[in-house]
């Protein structure tokens, strides 16, 4: 029996309009790699478009913290080869070492102790800001000690006051900024005392602020 609806030929696409098709999705695949991915996930911004949506500075913020990951996990290595070599080369014999679990969840007004090496200290505290807020927080620091940050807002932007003070000295300011949703870099103390950060919400919605330390710090004080 003859086929009493057969499909014409001219409903199918063409070979060219096929090509074109797949050209126009590969571009615009492109121009999305270009202006959303690689600022979005790692900080590159060929075109400022990133930066201008605000995605290049949480690329930055991701590849910072996976560079202190990376460093804290190859610190760690490192110590554990020479716990090793050490037991090796006395002749002892050598007993696996069970690993530790993770510290359970604190809450969120409470800072995280994360790892400590070689007298390193390091934690994640964050902290809650209504509007109108302010809070602070200190790292107890040597002259000299260094301390890598990093920190960042959500759910707003705040103020934010990077200072120290000790016996004798009332302010000793290192930066300040307005408007801001993050901030990164190295804190060196200039003299023996509390340095650290205070935070300010002037929005009108709560804020959340969660800061990340490592480094040469004695204790970590919410003021």
């Amino acid at each position: 029996m003859p086929d009493l609806n057969p499909v014409p030929g001219n409903d199918l696409p063409s070979s060219r309009a096929l090509l074109r098709s797949t050209i126009i999705a590969a571009a615009i695949a492109l121009v999305l790699l270009v202006t959303v991915v690689l600022p979005a996930e790692y900080g590159v911004d060929p075109t400022r478009v990133g930066g201008v949506l605000g995605l290049t500075k949480m690329g930055e913020i991701k590849m910072s913290l996976a560079k202190e990951a990376a460093t804290a996990d190859s610190a760690e290595a490192a110590t554990a080869a020479v716990a090793v070599n050490t037991v090796a080369a006395s002749g002892a014999e050598t007993v696996p070492v069970p690993t530790a679990p993770p510290p359970a969840a604190l809450p969120a007004t409470r800072p995280t102790a994360v790892a400590s090496q070689a007298g390193l200290s390091s934690h994640v505290t964050e902290i809650v800001l209504a509007p109108s807020e302010g809070k602070e927080i200190k790292l107890v620091m040597r002259k000299d000690a260094r301390v890598t940050y990093s920190w960042l807002s959500s759910g707003g932007v705040v103020n934010y006051d990077t200072h120290a003070d000790a016996p004798g000295i009332k302010y000793h300011g290192y930066a300040k900024g307005s408007g801001k949703q993050s901030d990164d870099g190295v804190l060196v103390a200039a003299f023996d005392g509390a340095h650290g950060w205070f935070w300010r919400n002037r929005g009108r919605e709560t804020v959340t602020v969660t800061l990340r330390t490592s480094g040469d710090y004695q204790e970590l004080k919410r003021m």
